[in-house]
């Protein structure tokens, strides 16, 4: 499988969907390529331990039709990750990408993600064994700092020290991680954004690429965090309202978008369904990624209605692709 060159990896970031658990599966990331031609995707987070030990395949398996894509890791163990970087690579990924921001309970228990910012000499020698196994680029996504921590003070260093060890890609959630009292949807929400950090460690760190993440909702958003940023990084609101961020995301690249409107998108993501169908998966697994692609607009309210309730009745092929055609039916707003 190619990969693509480091130069046009480092291009996609001006854009990218984050590593969501549970919600960025190939599937996922099939219907957001279809939106968008050049926007970078992650997968969900692998822990290192499952890739080196478990079903590779289960884990890695995903589309040709993805790229540009990266793998994101979890751990905390050098030599795991480098041989997990090495398979992911082999693999066909285009970025490994190590996480030092996720603060769920499971992620703490194993000692990575954010709490491995109180640890920086240990993501260090994570990230320096990681560049050495793998042929594509290895990044790092991370938190302003965690718990009592100043970010002020931790996050350059937390720079300082990725550069020296190699990395030269960065994003950034503009928010701490509280490890203690808060919960991993608390945390996405509660701690205050602090934009103007992140702005400055691109200022002050100008060789290095650092994309921005956290609370951005727009690309009016995205446009203006690019005016002092490599690169932005969206989360939820891509997930939640792909059209809205994903349909026009192409002109960031001064490309035209591919489609005029939702209903054009949704009506070639049919093809994507009945392939999905035909190799014997169900409805649902791939509309769930799709429910907000009318956000806001008419008939959407029907046409989350139609996936959701009739996705799961759908006992065969034909009245799988009836249900689609049924939601499809309540966005045709007439003229």
């Amino acid at each position: 499988m190619t990969t693509v060159h480091k130069n046009g990896i480092a291009e996609a970031a001006r854009f990218s969907v984050a590593p969501m658990m549970d919600w960025t599966d190939s599937l996922c990331r099939r219907v957001h390529r279809l939106l968008s031609r050049r926007t970078l995707l992650y997968t969900e987070m692998v822990t290192a331990p499952a890739l080196v030990f478990g079903d590779r395949a289960k884990l890695l398996d995903h589309d040709a039709g993805e790229h540009p894509l990266a793998l994101q890791l979890g751990g905390s163990d050098p030599g795991q990750l480098a041989e997990a970087a090495r398979i992911g690579a082999d693999w066909g990924y285009d970025e490994i990408n190590l996480n030092v921001g996720c603060p769920s309970d499971r992620v703490q228990s194993g000692c990575f993600g954010a709490v491995l910012m109180t640890r920086p000499e240990l993501v260090v020698e994570c990230v320096a064994a990681m560049i050495a196994a793998s042929p594509v680029e290895v990044t790092v996504k991370c938190r302003i700092g965690v718990d009592e921590q100043d970010p002020e003070a931790v996050l350059p260093d937390f720079l300082c020290r990725m550069r020296e060890a190699g990395v030269r890609r960065i994003t950034i959630h503009a928010r701490k991680a509280w490890l203690q009292g808060l919960s991993p949807r608390e945390n996405r929400e509660i701690p205050p954004l602090d934009y103007p950090l992140v702005h400055r460690m691109k200022r002050d760190f100008p060789d290095l690429h650092l994309s921005v993440n956290g609370g951005i909702a727009s690309l009016d958003a995205v446009g203006e965090h690019l005016r002092m940023m490599d690169g932005v990084m969206v989360g939820r609101a891509a997930y939640h309202q792909p059209w809205d961020m994903l349909g026009a995301a192409d002109r960031l690249w001064n490309e035209a978008p591919r489609f005029a409107d939702p209903l054009a998108a949704a009506q070639a993501l049919r093809e994507l369904v009945e392939a999905h169908l035909a190799a014997g998966g169900r409805l649902h697994q791939v509309t769930r990624h799709m429910l907000g692609l009318f956000h806001g607009r008419p008939g959407a309210r029907g046409w989350r209605r139609q996936l959701s309730e009739g996705a799961s009745r759908a006992r065969d092929r034909a009245e799988a692709l009836a249900v689609y055609d049924a939601a499809l039916a309540e966005v045709m707003v007439p003229a």
